[in-house]
């Protein structure tokens, strides 16, 4: 036979167009049954450099550098006459190449038709170790997507129906490749697709892809496989496949099943969105509400929410589970149930849920039901039912973990609501017992009043204000601010009221008044040791305090660090009362002063306290303007109306400090209220004193009350001469009572006491008290003045 060179044939050798697919280049050479080689393909020349001519008729043995392997490295028998090896997988064998160098070869020996006219005997084929190698890696590659891989790999045809599946896709779609190549894409997995990137049918999909050639990466489609009740969500990447002369031949699909991580990332979104809209409010109704609101339908089908009924009153709650029930949010078919109060019966899993603390499911039910209690620091507030229809999937681990998370931020909430409504009670409370309820009704004033305080929740602060009925008709008008605001600046504001209306009830000048309330203040501070950080401390408090006589039309006033009074005359302009200044209470040990001021009748007086006209961004003189103005405008309006106008006009919104206004409209009692003499201090004239108090008595009309107006005017008169010197003066008024009152010079302390059987006196006063609803004692610098209060006879 002759020897030549010959080649592999037309492609053989030859790689894919990228040289990834294809396989290493294959050397051929044939061997007679000596050995020698007797053809050499060009793949061979250029695999170890030697031409056809150089190795044709040598033993192939020669070329060998070192002796055979087996694929697993181990050594085969030593190179002899003949090359002996056999079997279709080859061994590893080093040979020389034409430049000296050794280069690695995986070989396999194919006998052919044993001959004896030395034809070829054998065909001895080789590559490069390293290259073969990498191809049976790409190889191995191919073999695991079609066969191992578990992403799904689908190849659609232009006209969008199937035409490859690898085994993942086909154990998904449940069938066999030959059932499945024709249909389209919306067959195969009916859903919906998730991403807003697309939203048209998924052939549409396939007609893009195929026209633009830009591949679509992570388009989240959710739907069920076929003969499947879950629903899945998977990730799909599409690209274009085409041939060697570049023209589309189809679409291939690759997809993931991240139904597990979709729905993770679902309950983070549930979560974060219940964190910031559950609890928006300190309504506990409100509360559930929004709690369905966010839970149907991303979670669940509906959603029923009861509430015991101690927390809904802002009550404490006890260890033992709340048998009596409201339902506050129901968003399933009975929305109209809401408000109605619940019991369940003790068997019921709702029972078990609530006794156990912990979530339950109701099994073999439909539609299912997870009932997740509502509790905070071990105490049971009430119960959440989940509800899924027969056609939505199961409750499983992951959803308890999820309703029992928005249940506790739910029960939280709510519990933030009850103590909420617990402590604005108890605010309300302190509120009611510390300010007066109404304004009580006077002959000296018509007054009206607000309250505005900074913590609109708790509706209590550290302002107040006053009217206190003072005896001779007369009127003391306070308004106070204590530094702070809430529950502690409301409890020093009520014990500092207490305080000034203990000492107005005594009668005390303004100034005086003032004095004795700041050393009380003072002693209550170094009493607390410093210790007013609770927002109770009163040091720093400011007060005005006056007194107006209706029967004089005279006003006398104190500051204690305070605004003075605006004052609206009755045919006049606004001005601010000009009071000599006083030092906030506790604050130093300045005396105050009193000034006297003369309000004509039907004058405006109006009491406030900084915060009123004190407003974030304009200074303190913009707000008195402000103040004049309204005041200058509402001039004939009653107190009511000027008060709302006022408040309207200076703080219409949230005030962001305690505001108080007293508004009040003086009076006047005129001549024919009020009779008064003045006597000598003879006790001759005591009948005379009787007379004319019993004949003014009855110009009034109150015949009924002579007799015991005598007596009380006979003790005080006899008493005042008895004991005093100079003139004695004697006053009658009339007014929503009898008042009676003795005035001489001596500032001497009377006081009421038993009599011993065989003292012929000393019973003056005390028959005075007897006949009398009040009486007391009052000072002026002139000496002092005993008064008697009867009630007038019934109409």
């Amino acid at each position: 036979m002759d020897r030549m060179p010959f080649t592999a044939g037309a492609g053989a050798g030859e790689a894919d167009e990228g040289g990834f697919l294809g396989p290493p280049p294959t050397a051929l050479a044939l061997l007679d049954a000596d050995g020698v080689l007797v053809g050499w393909s060009r793949e061979a020349e250029d695999l170890l450099g030697f031409p056809a001519s150089q190795v044709l008729g040598r033993r192939a043995v020669e070329l060998v550098a070192s002796p055979p392997t087996d694929s697993e490295g181990s050594r085969e028998s030593g190179p002899d006459e003949r090359l002996r090896l056999s079997g279709t997988r080859g061994s590893v064998v080093d040979v020389r190449h034409r430049s000296g160098e050794t280069v690695r070869i995986a070989v396999t020996l194919h006998r052919l038709t044993p001959a004896t006219d030395g034809s070829p005997s054998a065909l001895l084929m080789a590559a490069e170790l390293e290259a073969l190698r990498w191809w049976e890696t790409r190889q191995a590659m191919l073999r695991g997507l079609v066969a191992q891989s578990p992403v799904t790999l689908t190849i659609y045809g232009p006209d969008t129906r199937l035409l490859w599946a690898n085994a993942a896709s086909i154990r998904e779609l449940g069938g066999d490749l030959t059932g499945l190549v024709g249909r389209t894409m919306a067959e195969l997995f009916p859903g919906d697709v998730l991403s807003s990137r697309h939203l048209g049918p998924p052939e549409e999909l396939v007609r893009q892809i195929l026209e633009t050639g830009e591949p679509i990466i992570d388009l989240r489609f959710r739907g069920r496989v076929p003969g499947g009740s879950r629903e899945h969500v998977w990730s799909s990447s599409y690209f274009r496949l085409v041939d060697g002369r570049g023209e589309a031949v189809g679409v291939c699909e690759q997809s993931i099943d991240v139904t597990d991580h979709y729905r993770a990332q679902q309950r983070l979104a549930l979560l974060a969105e219940a964190g910031a809209r559950i609890g928006a409010t300190l309504d506990p109704a409100r509360t559930a509400a929004e709690l369905a609101k966010i839970a149907v339908p991303r979670y669940a089908d509906a959603v029923v929410v009861d509430v015991a009924a101690e927390a809904l009153e802002g009550e404490e709650l006890g260890p033992v589970p709340p048998r009596d029930l409201v339902r506050v949010a129901d968003s399933g078919a009975n929305p109209s149930r809401a408000g109605e109060r619940v019991t369940y019966a003790s068997s019921s899993p709702q029972a078990d849920s609530l006794a156990g603390g912990r979530s339950t499911t109701e099994a073999g039910v439909t539609p299912t039901r997870l009932y997740v209690p509502l509790r905070v620091r071990e105490t049971s507030l009430g119960l959440v039912t989940f509800v899924r229809a027969d056609t939505s999937e199961p409750f499983d681990e992951g959803d308890r973990a999820v309703a029992e998370e928005l249940v506790s931020r739910t029960a939280v909430c709510i519990d933030n609501a009850r103590r909420y409504r617990r402590e604005r009670t108890a605010a309300v409370t302190l509120k009611r017992s510390l300010l007066p309820r109404s304004v009580p009704e006077q002959s000296a004033v018509e007054a009206a009043s607000r309250y505005l305080p900074a913590d609109s929740h708790l509706g209590a602060g550290g302002d107040w204000f006053d009217v206190i009925p003072l005896s001779g008709a007369r009127v003391g008008l306070a308004v106070g601010d204590v530094v702070g605001h809430g529950l502690g600046a409301a409890a020093a504001m009520g014990r500092l009221r207490a305080m000034l209306r203990t000492l107005a009830e005594l009668d005390l000048a303004p100034d005086e008044l003032l004095a004795r309330l700041s050393d009380q203040v003072d002693k209550e501070a170094s009493d607390q040791d410093g210790h007013g950080s609770d927002g109770s401390g009163m040091t720093g408090a400011t007060c005005v305090y006056g007194i107006y006589d209706p029967t004089s039309r005279t006003s006398t006033w104190a500051l204690a660090g305070h605004l003075p009074p605006a004052v609206v005359e009755p045919h006049g302009g606004v001005s601010f009362l000009r009071l000599p200044p006083g030092a906030p209470l506790g604050v130093g040990r300045l005396p105050f002063e009193s000034a006297e001021v003369d309000l004509a009748e039907g004058s405006l007086v109006a009491l406030f306290t900084d915060g009123l006209v004190e407003a974030r961004g304009q200074g303190l003189d913009a707000g008195l303007d402000r103040l004049t103005a309204v005041l200058g405008e509402a001039r004939e309006s009653p107190p009511d109306l000027v008060c709302a106008r006022v408040v309207a006009e200076l703080s219409p919104g949230r005030v962001h400090d305690d505001a108080t206004l007293l508004v009040v409209r003086t009076r006047a009692l005129g001549a024919h209220e009020v009779a008064a003499w003045e006597l000598p201090p003879d006790p001759a004239l005591v009948a005379r004193a009787r007379s004319m108090a019993a004949e003014q008595l009855a110009r009034w009309g109150l015949d009924e009350l002579t007799f015991t107006t005598e007596l009380v005017v006979s003790e005080l008169v006899t008493n005042a001469i008895r004991y005093a010197s100079g003139p004695i003066g004697l006053r009658l008024i009339r007014d929503r009572s009898l008042l009676c009152e003795v005035s001489d010079s001596q500032h001497t302390s009377p006081h009421a006491r038993f009599a011993g059987s065989d003292e012929e006196g000393g019973r003056g006063l005390f028959m005075v008290a007897q006949l009398s609803e009040h009486w007391g004692t009052r000072y002026t610098p002139a000496g002092k003045t005993i008064w008697a209060e009867q009630a007038l006879p019934a109409l």
